[in-house]
């Protein structure tokens, strides 16, 4: 009897070490989970206006998916929050409903101007939302941020007459004659100045040793009828920088997805877009991938960074 007692005890007292180890193994395993270096927001295409509903796009709901939507981003610690542009849809008084609702983030809000972002003109917009450039730069942790504008060309940021309108109605003629699938008004470029800048800054951050991360409200890849009028030679720049890494843009409220040497381009869908459904996205950033967890109708991606990048 007296030995059984003790051969249970030894058992009972081995389970207990094995039961002992998987806890610690377990308590180990999340204690060694790998935190991002740092993460931000992503919103495309708010597109708010105090008006009906027009097919799938639902206006005045987009005040209540944006309220969830900043609820949300504070409940994190987000290095900032990237606005893709169509901060509105029409009205010069929509920017009053929207902008205090950005206003309660706890993060810096970065916006890259749509082209439903001017209803009077390109400086009244700027001064509404308090941006001193359109198209700039900033950098987080090891990383440049490149805020461009895709309404430096346009034929509705610019008044009728203007230097910029008759250069922007030039570009979309080339367009039309060419038969391109983007010859549409409600489409943009970018100036020779902001081309310019832009490969400048892109050359500053290869010399710093920062990763890059665009964010234009227009797509530039793949082809499509919502692209830049001028996208084609902005990608043939990005080609050109291996430490490029992704590049985010709105317009296309459906959303797409595709990869050119080792850029990852990604188009966020609108959350203007249906009734009651939202579309936005965080984005972990890690040493080798961006993990973008969507929330509604936007999906989960891991975009991977090329060796050449690291």
């Amino acid at each position: 009897m007296l030995e059984y007692i003790t051969r249970f005890a030894g058992l009972a007292c081995a389970a207990a070490i094995l039961m002992i180890g998987v806890v610690s193994e377990g308590v180990h395993a999340e204690s060694a989970e790998e935190a991002p270096e740092f993460s931000f927001g992503l919103v495309a295409d708010v597109q708010y206006a105090d008006i009906p509903a027009s097919g799938s796009r639902y206006y005045r709901e987009s005040l209540d998916k944006l309220r969830e939507c900043v609820e949300t981003f504070n409940a994190m610690d987000l290095a900032c929050v990237m606005d893709l542009g169509d901060v509105i849809d029409e009205g010069r008084d929509s920017f009053a409903d929207v902008m205090p609702i950005y206003n309660e983030l706890d993060a810096p809000l970065h916006i890259a101007l749509g082209n439903h972002d001017f209803p009077v003109s390109h400086e009244h917009t700027l001064g509404v939302l308090d941006m001193e450039e359109s198209y700039y730069s900033f950098s987080v942790n090891a990383w440049r941020f490149i805020v461009l504008d895709g309404n430096d060309l346009s034929l509705l940021a610019w008044p009728e007459g203007s230097e910029r309108h008759e250069a922007s109605a030039a570009m979309l003629a080339e367009l039309e004659e060419a038969d391109a699938p983007n010859a549409q008004t409600w489409n943009g470029g970018l100036g020779e100045e902001q081309l310019a800048w832009l490969e400048d800054t892109l050359e500053a951050a290869a010399e710093a040793g920062e990763k890059v991360m665009l964010f234009c409200h227009f797509p530039v890849y793949p082809p499509g009828a919502h692209n830049l009028w001028n996208g084609e030679e902005v990608v043939a720049l990005l080609d050109q920088h291996p430490h490029v890494v992704a590049y985010f843009n709105g317009h296309n409220h459906a959303g797409n997805y595709a990869t050119r040497e080792g850029v990852h381009y990604v188009t966020v869908k609108g959350m203007v877009e249906t009734e009651d459904e939202t579309a936005f996205a965080v984005v972990d950033v890690y040493g080798d991938r961006l993990e973008m967890t969507g929330h509604g109708r936007e999906p989960d991606r891991v975009l991977e960074i090329p060796d050449s990048a690291r």
